[in-house]
C-alpha cells in the first residue's frame, strides 16, 4: 500500500515560531500542495505577521493566527479544540518549533498522524506526543529540515533547491512607491537595516546595541554622504529608533513606518542593500532579492536560520567564533549566558567592517 493511500483530505501545519520562520517554511507549503492538490491544507500560526506573510500563497486554504502566550488558558484550548473538527489526516510540527510544548498542541489537535523532528530534548514522552519523527539537522536549512518531514510520506521530492514565496499584493507595492516618492527616494539607491529582533525568551539580546548603530550611521554618513538610511521596524523598535534619531542629525535616518509587514517588505525589495541581526527581516530581504545582504553575526545565527541565498554576507562577531551551538540550540532554552554576558558579545561587532561591507554596494 502507497504511504498516502488513503490520500489525506486535511492538514494542518504548525509554524508557530518566529515570523521568519514561517518564511522559511514556504517551501514545504508547495512541496504539499504538489502532492495532496484535493487536500485541504491549513497552517497554525502564532504572530499576525506571521499570518500576513502568507496572505495569498495559493498553496494553503486557511490560515489560523492564534497568539498562545498572549492568550493562554481557557482561550488558547478553545482555539485549539476548534482545530479538531473535522479531525485532521496528517499534522507537521515545522522547524525549528524545539519546545515539548509545540509537540503537545499537535497532540492535542490529534491528527491521525503527526509528524516532528527529535531535538535534544527528546525523551519516551514524545514518543505519545508524535507518531512520526526524524532527526533535526543543525546543518541545513530550516527549510530542507521541514522538507525531510514530507520525505516521510514516500513521495519523490519536487524541490530540489529551496526558496522563499512571498506573493506581495498591488497594494503592498503602491504602498512603497508612495513613501519613496514622499521620502524622495524613489529614484535614489537607499540603505535599510532593522535594528530590532525577536522578543521572546532572551533573543532580544541579540540586538546589535543602540550605540553601535549610532557610530555605524555616523560613519556611513561620513564615507556615503548621499545615501540615505532607512530603518524598518514596528512598535518594538519605536524605542530604538528614538534613541538612534535623537543622537544623530536630523534626517540622517529615516524611519519607514508601514501599515503592515506585507507593504514594509514590499518597500525592503526597493532597498539597494540591508543590514540586520538574524531577524524576520532578514528573511524578508532575502525573500524580496536586495542586491546585497549583509548579517551580523549573533549568538543565534546557525545554520538552519540563514538566509536562503548563496550570496549574502556575514560580518563575524569576535565573542561568537563560528560556534553558534555553544550559545543556542533548539531545545526550548533561551541564548545561554547573563543579560551582561550575551550584550557584551554583541557589542564586539564594531560599526567600521559593517560599513565597509556595505560601502561597495553604493
Amino acid at each position: 500500500m502507497h504511504v498516502l493511500d488513503p490520500m489525506p483530505s486535511r492538514v494542518l501545519v504548525f509554524s508557530m515560531a518566529g515570523i521568519g520562520d514561517t518564511l522559511m517554511a514556504t517551501p514545504v507549503l508547495r512541496e504539499l500542495r504538489a502532492h495532496l492538490p484535493g487536500a485541504r491544507i491549513e497552517v497554525v500560526v502564532m504572530w499576525h505577521g506571521s499570518a500576513q506573510l502568507l496572505e495569498g500563497n495559493p498553496h494553503i486554504d486557511h490560515v489560523h493566527a492564534f497568539n498562545l502566550i498572549e492568550r493562554p488558558g481557557l482561550q488558547g484550548i478553545r482555539f485549539l479544540t476548534s482545530l479538531r473538527h473535522p479531525r485532521p489526516d496528517l499534522s507537521l510540527t515545522l522547524h525549528p518549533q524545539g519546545r515539548r510544548a509545540y509537540r503537545a498542541v499537535a497532540r492535542w489537535v490529534g491528527a491521525r498522524r503527526r509528524s516532528s523532528h527529535r531535538y535534544e530534548n527528546h525523551c519516551l514522552l514524545d514518543r505519545g506526543l508524535v507518531t512520526d519523527s526524524i532527526p533535526q539537522d543543525y546543518s541545513v536549512s530550516c527549510a530542507e529540515n521541514n522538507l525531510r518531514l514530507v520525505d516521510l510520506l514516500g513521495v519523490p521530492r519536487i524541490t530540489t533547491q529551496p526558496r522563499y514565496e512571498l506573493f506581495l499584493a498591488e497594494a503592498d507595492h503602491a504602498w512603497a512607491e508612495s513613501w519613496c516618492r514622499s521620502q524622495g527616494l524613489h529614484q535614489t539607491p537607499w540603505l535599510g537595516v532593522h535594528v530590532g529582533s525577536g522578543g521572546t525568551k532572551n533573543l532580544a539580546l541579540r540586538r546589535w546595541p543602540v550605540q553601535r548603530w549610532v557610530e555605524f550611521a555616523r560613519l556611513w554618513h561620513a564615507r556615503l554622504p548621499d545615501v540615505p538610511i532607512v530603518a524598518f521596524g514596528g512598535p518594538g523598535e519605536q524605542d530604538a529608533h528614538d534613541a538612534i534619531q535623537r543622537a544623530l542629525p536630523p534626517g540622517l535616518v529615516r524611519v519607514a513606518q508601514a501599515p503592515s509587514i506585507r507593504a514594509a517588505a514590499a518597500l525592503v525589495s526597493r532597498a539597494r542593500a540591508f543590514v540586520s541581526v538574524d531577524t524576520a527581516f532578514m528573511h524578508i530581504a532575502a525573500a524580496t532579492s536586495v542586491p546585497t545582504q549583509v548579517v551580523i553575526e549573533t549568538p543565534t545565527l546557525n545554520p538552519p536560520v540563514h538566509p536562503l541565498r548563496p550570496d549574502w554576507i556575514r560580518i563575524p562577531n569576535p565573542a561568537v567564533a563560528g560556534r553558534p551551538l555553544s550559545f543556542y540550540r533548539y531545545d526550548g532554552r533561551p541564548i545561554a549566558g547573563t543579560n551582561e554576558e550575551i550584550e557584551r558579545v554583541m557589542l564586539s561587532v564594531a560599526a567600521a567592517p559593517v560599513v565597509d561591507a556595505m560601502a561597495p554596494a553604493f
